[in-house]
C-alpha cells in the first residue's frame, strides 16, 4: 500500500509559480512511478506529469511541457510538480498517483493509488 498525501495549492495570478508536493508513505517513491493528474469541474481527470525512480524518466502532457517540472527527494520521500507561468485553464483539483515501478502511464486507469487532491485557482 501507498499512502500519498498532496499539499501546496492555492489562489495565483496568471503568470505566477506554485510548487505542489506530494508526501509518500508505505513505500519509497523510488520504487514507484508518480504521477499528477488534474481534474477541473466538469471535465474529465486529465494527465499533466508522470515520473519514474530515477526522476530520470519524465512524461508532460503538451498544455504543460516547458511549463511544468515534475520531480522528486528520495530522502524525504515526496515528490513536486513545480509549476510556473500559470494560466485560468490550469484550474483545478490536482491528485498525485502512484504504480509499481514500470511504464510512465498517461491514464488515471494504470495507477493504484491515489492522494486526495489539492485545489490550485488560476485568476487572470
Amino acid at each position: 500500500q501507498v499512502q500519498l498525501v498532496e499539499s501546496g495549492g492555492g489562489v495565483v495570478q496568471a503568470g505566477d509559480s506554485l510548487r505542489l508536493s506530494c508526501a509518500a508513505s508505505g513505500r519509497t517513491i523510488s520504487s514507484v512511478t508518480m504521477a499528477w493528474f488534474r481534474q477541473a469541474p466538469g471535465k474529465e481527470r486529465e494527465f499533466v506529469a508522470a515520473m519514474t525512480w530515477s526522476f530520470r524518466s519524465t512524461a508532460y502532457a503538451d498544455s504543460v511541457r516547458g511549463r511544468f517540472t515534475i520531480s522528486g527527494d528520495n530522502a524525504k520521500n515526496t515528490g513536486y510538480l513545480q509549476m510556473n507561468s500559470l494560466k485560468p485553464d490550469d484550474t483545478a483539483v490536482y491528485s498525485c498517483a502512484a504504480r509499481p515501478l514500470g511504464k510512465l502511464g498517461t491514464t488515471p486507469y494504470e495507477y493504484n493509488y491515489w492522494g486526495q487532491g489539492t485545489q490550485v485557482t488560476v485568476s487572470s
